[in-house]
């Protein structure tokens, strides 16, 4: 499942976290330093240093964020997340197909993640850079994104993906992987197209007898398929 999450960030926000990424002391480094042997012959980019207090900082926010968006609880059921990194893209990086690892631990941690969704929370506004367009293998076709900033992609991170090259200006992102209490994906999305239209059948039908069934079958088919 690929799906866009609107308004993770509020554009406010966007721009002041755009703002201090853009700060002449912020502490860039090349961005092969968390990349995988072959995925590395792929990449050129810069990072912010994954331990550097700035990375941290702005990290939390998007962390706080991401428990309050109620879309990213619903489709993706988190049970951890890795702390979230920020990558540039000035003119003529890209970063070539490329499948992310699946298990990660984060500096200090003594937990390994399960890689099973990734995000790119994009910060720059897509008028102000050429490029850079997201491309994800969506069944064989390339599905291209570029969304305003403080919208957020999620995706398996399983699929084949790349940066396209910029040819103009910069692209500022913040970029994590999430662990799910379901690592499957194709049940995740039933799981959350069930969720959805219970929802969507709760708002108009709030008393209606069978939204009881349908929740039992959704928290039933949780049960089942949930690793904690």
């Amino acid at each position: 499942m690929i799906l866009p999450i609107p308004s993770l960030l509020t554009e406010h926000a966007a721009q002041a976290m755009r703002a201090r990424l853009e700060a002449a002391n912020a502490p860039w480094v090349d961005g092969r330093a968390t990349a995988g042997t072959r995925a590395a012959r792929a990449k050129q980019n810069l990072q912010i240093a994954e331990d550097s207090p700035l990375a941290r900082e702005l990290g939390l926010q998007v962390l706080a964020a991401l428990e309050r968006h109620p879309l990213v609880a619903s489709a993706v059921l988190p049970r951890m997340v890795y702390p979230p990194l920020f990558n540039r893209y000035d003119v003529g990086m890209h970063y070539g197909d490329h499948v992310d690892a699946a298990l990660r631990r984060p500096p200090g941690a003594r937990t390994t993640i399960r890689t099973d969704v990734s995000a790119t929370l994009f910060l720059s506004p897509p008028e102000s850079y050429d490029g850079g367009e997201l491309l994800i293998d969506d069944g064989g076709q390339a599905r291209s994104l570029k969304l305003p900033a403080g919208h957020m992609v999620i995706y398996p991170a399983t699929t084949v993906h790349h940066v396209a090259p910029v040819t103009r200006g910069t692209r500022l992102a913040c970029f994590f992987w999430m662990q799910s209490a379901v690592r499957d994906d194709a049940r995740r999305d039933l799981l959350f197209r069930l969720d959805q239209a219970i929802q969507a059948l709760d708002a108009r039908h709030a008393a209606d007898p069978a939204l009881v069934a349908l929740s039992g079958i959704y928290y039933n088919l949780q049960r089942m398929w949930a690793e904690l």
